[in-house]
């Protein structure tokens, strides 16, 4: 399967890899509705199913390990394509412009495609479009932001509560007193308290 994705992909793929019996390409994000539809058609990789479409925030990859920023994009899409016909799996990644992670939609490609694109435009802020209908999937329509972004605040912006007098929810910024989370534990005595075996009795 690997050896027929250069011929068939051209430009559009950056690099590939095999790690673990499965495939993975890097590709243009531009080109991503032409490399797709390939991968669908040609009866040499016949790739019918998409089983997941998720998006990615980068920007926090890594520092802990070694201190220093991701050298990469911050955004990226990744597909999870399956081949029934030849029982390969595939993995497609397309990195994004940081400012605004924008992509073509693959649901003329895969109808699937729907409501993962929709929960990768919710959650991480990506567009993608000709997208039929890119509305939010799992906040509420009035939420603000984006929360699988990593610099989203872990309180969020706003807060919801229903109002008894006005007869519907409202949003207020949000209000959360700290929380110490440590128990503070005072021990001035802990030895007159907890003598060593051989001192008791």
């Amino acid at each position: 399967m690997r050896e027929h994705l250069p011929p068939l992909l051209g430009e559009a793929l950056v690099s590939v890899r095999t790690a673990m019996n499965e495939i993975t390409c890097e590709i243009e994000a531009a080109s991503v509705r032409s490399v797709c539809r390939a991968l669908r058609d040609d009866p040499r990789t016949r790739f019918e199913q998409l089983i997941d479409l998720c998006g990615m925030d980068y920007s926090h990859y890594g520092a802990e390990e070694n201190g220093k920023p991701w050298p990469g994009k911050r955004y990226c899409v990744v597909y999870h394509l399956l081949s029934l016909r030849h029982n390969v799996r595939i993995r497609l990644r397309a990195e994004l412009d940081d400012d605004h992670p924008t992509l073509p939609s693959v649901m003329e490609i895969w109808p699937a495609a729907d409501w993962f694109e929709r929960e990768a435009f919710d959650l991480y802020g990506i567009l993608f479009t000709d997208h039929p209908d890119l509305r939010r999937l799992l906040t509420d329509y009035g939420f603000i932001g984006h929360p699988f972004r990593k610099d989203f605040p872990l309180s969020g912006h706003v807060e919801m509560r229903y109002d008894a007098e006005k007869g519907r929810v409202v949003y207020e910024p949000v209000e959360i007193d700290d929380r110490i989370l440590v128990p503070r534990t005072i021990q001035k005595d802990s030895a007159a308290r907890n003598p060593r075996p051989e001192e008791a009795g």
